[in-house]
């Protein structure tokens, strides 16, 4: 799926839209300054899909610092079958400059 933009995701989360929502930052980036979604590294999900069990259909919206983890997430996401994930262009370092 095509990626989405930091204005895009702020309107989604602002009207309470729903989709699965990912962070794949380190848990201590998380921890500083999250979004309210669900924290799993980029090194652990490879180990930790079965959390997404079932969400295979659904659209997912990883996010990282700047937008690069999060763009290997989507691509390792499309490889195991998730067939609606979407990288947050610019990451979070770009969603709190709206």
């Amino acid at each position: 799926m095509e990626d989405i933009t930091v204005k895009e995701l702020k309107e989604r989360l602002d009207k309470g839209d729903k989709f699965v929502f990912l962070d794949v930052r380190e848990e201590w980036e998380y921890e500083d300054d999250n979004l309210g979604a669900i924290n799993i590294p980029l090194g652990e999900l490879p180990h930790r899909l079965d959390e997404l069990d079932g969400k295979k259909d659904e659209e997912i919206i990883i996010h990282c610092r700047s937008g690069a983890r999060s763009g290997n997430a989507k691509k390792f996401l499309e490889t195991k079958g998730f067939s609606k994930a979407r990288n947050v262009l610019g990451g979070i370092m770009a969603y709190r400059e709206l």
